[in-house]
């Protein structure tokens, strides 16, 4: 587990390139913010996490849960998935729209490029009144 990175890794860099191509520039892991989120876009309040799927619990084929050890995995694996929740609501309560994306999602660059786009140039949600 210690080879595991936090950033920079293959899933992260794909997005990275796809962004880049399509003409978006952004700023990486910010370490100010809760999260740290892996992916930036300061002026427009946009962040980007990118997840594995076995480490925060996504539900495809390489998100399941080993069959062996669950009692140290099960744990672990939970406490990811609940920080996650959490980080995510205290950037949203900062006024940031927060996107996630899988591992398995950098499989299909097409598809991805497309979502990429539609939440960086989609309008960001208004404040509600105080």
């Amino acid at each position: 587990m210690q080879a595991v990175g936090t950033e920079d890794t293959g899933p992260e860099r794909v997005v990275r390139r796809l962004l880049h191509r399509s003409g978006y520039r952004y700023t990486l892991h910010a370490k100010h913010l809760p999260g740290r989120p892996d992916i930036l876009f300061p002026r427009r309040k946009k962040a980007i996490f990118v997840n594995g799927c076995f480490w925060h619990c996504h539900g495809c084929k390489k998100g399941q849960p080993p069959k062996s050890r669950l009692e140290y995995w099960g744990p672990k694996l939970k406490a990811n998935c609940e920080r996650d929740c959490i980080k995510r609501a205290q950037l949203e309560a900062l006024g940031w729209s927060v996107m996630t994306v899988w591992q398995c999602e950098t499989r299909e660059p097409a598809s991805l490029a497309r979502r990429l786009a539609a939440f960086i140039d989609g309008q960001r949600r208004r404040r509600q009144p105080r």
